[in-house]
């Protein structure tokens, strides 16, 4: 065994990556990183029905967008011949056995479990069966599943997030790991992949609990090394509502394309559901060395998507011209006026989206917005408007003309203004804004 800390995130290539997937997939990452060692990303692609190549790619992508970087790549389903093997070492060792129930018998034995009072398990009526009553079964209904079994003794380990865990193996079915297809289950090809590729952590969803203690048993009757677990609580929306019908909306493609920094999304998720505070971290050193399993609760952890909007607006914020300029050009903006274009609207945008509604306004105009008991006083305030280009001093000279002309100061004077030129109540600073107006259009 290694002493190299190893670590994996193993996603299906059967949809885009989500905000739940990323936990896991960052908290991997974060663990591999801090301790110098090894991150791996695993296809779970041993489904060729609904694996696809287009997933594939979009989970590399996703991935490299948000900088975690993995060592190496691996595909579950260029290794079957290993899966295979593994499951003819457990028939050997009499661990692995075959089973026919039909769905609808399956559910009729848990159903008539549960009236009695007892927990709804496998009964392992399938170990009872003769080969000669195996062979009619296959004939009538093709291959059984193969279910591994489990010895009826606690399964305990120590968690990294839950503490203490101990699991009554009696209370479990024994799991199938293969398919009546031939299909390899994930649980067997988990097992054989983190044991020949000396996984030392793993960290996973909740939901994988009762999976973990099944996989336990598993390595150990294959003679691997069990790594460390650790389950992260489950995410559940602003009120606590499952997210599982809404993760369509949180694909980690869609809040890039929604125009969400990377930067947040990722100071969000390393510290979500843990005692330290979520902070804007620019670097992923910074969340490297700050990363600790020990610190996350067990509670679900309420995620909204909201809580991406202002640290994506602070990371802006943070950037010079040059991180943008590929942007700020695509808008129009000319090279000689983009400085103090991102600088003026740089500290009133959530997203890059939102520049092209400022350069839209600077470029054409905006739809003034006048209210009645203004429009005289916009009227005579247009007509002391200079003819433009506009330069730092234009507009304090503007607003000391239309002072002394029409007798109102302060907010009585600017507010007006800012609203007739710009349709908005709040923005940047106006001596900036003149400097980048081109068009003016005050109806009144």
């Amino acid at each position: 065994m290694s002493d190299k800390t190893t670590t994996r995130f193993a996603p299906s290539p059967t949809g885009w990556i989500h905000v739940g997937n990323l936990r896991t997939a960052l908290m991997n990452y974060l663990i591999a990183r801090k301790a110098g060692g090894e991150f791996i990303l695993r296809i779970d692609d041993t489904d060729p029905n609904r694996s696809k190549e287009e997933y594939v790619d979009g989970i590399k992508r996703d991935l490299e967008w948000l900088g975690l970087h993995w060592d190496r790549v691996e595909r579950q389903s260029s290794r079957l011949e290993k899966y295979h093997d593994a499951a003819q070492k457990l028939r050997d060792m009499g661990l692995f056995y075959e089973a026919f129930e039909t769905p609808t018998e399956l559910d009729l034995k848990r159903k008539k479990q549960l009236n009695m009072g007892k927990p709804p398990v496998y009964d392992r009526a399938a170990l009872s069966l003769s080969d000669a009553e195996k062979d009619a079964l296959r004939a009538e209904r093709g291959s059984g599943v193969w279910r591994f079994k489990l010895e009826h003794e606690r399964i305990v380990w120590n968690d990294g997030i839950l503490g203490d865990v101990s699991i009554d193996g009696a209370s479990v079915s024994d799991p199938v790991l293969i398919r009546g297809d031939g299909q390899i289950l994930y649980t067997l090809a988990s097992v054989v992949d983190d044991t020949d590729m000396g996984v030392t952590n793993v960290v996973r969803g909740s939901d994988h609990v009762t999976n973990t203690g099944t996989q336990i048993q598993i390595i150990n009757a294959l003679g691997g090394h069990v790594p460390n677990f650790a389950h992260h609580s489950l995410l559940t929306g602003p009120q606590g509502e499952a997210l599982s019908k809404r993760l369509g909306t949180l694909a980690l493609k869609d809040l890039r394309e929604a125009g969400i920094a990377p930067q947040a999304l990722l100071s969000l998720m390393a510290r979500l559901g843990s005692s330290d505070p979520v902070e804007l971290r620019t670097e992923m050193s910074e969340l490297i060395d700050g990363f600790d399993i020990n610190r996350f609760g067990s509670a679900p952890t309420k995620f909204d998507a909201e809580d991406l909007k202002p640290l994506t607006a602070k990371f802006l914020q943070t950037l010079p011209l040059a991180d943008v300029a590929e942007e700020v050009r695509a808008l129009g903006v000319p090279d000689e006026q983009a400085e103090q274009f991102w600088s003026v609207t740089r500290d009133n945008i959530t997203t890059l989206h939102d520049l092209a509604g400022w350069w839209k306004m600077f470029s054409e105009g905006a739809d003034p917005v006048i209210e009645d008991e203004d429009r005289e006083f916009i009227s005579q305030a247009m007509a002391l408007l200079p003819e433009g280009p506009f330069d730092a001093d234009s507009w304090s000279n503007w607003t000391t003309a239309v002072k002394e002309a029409t007798g109102r100061k302060g907010k009585g004077l600017f507010m007006p203004l800012r609203k007739a030129l710009t349709g908005q109540a709040h923005g940047p600073e106006m001596a900036t804004v003149l400097q980048l107006l081109q068009v003016i259009k005050a109806r009144g």
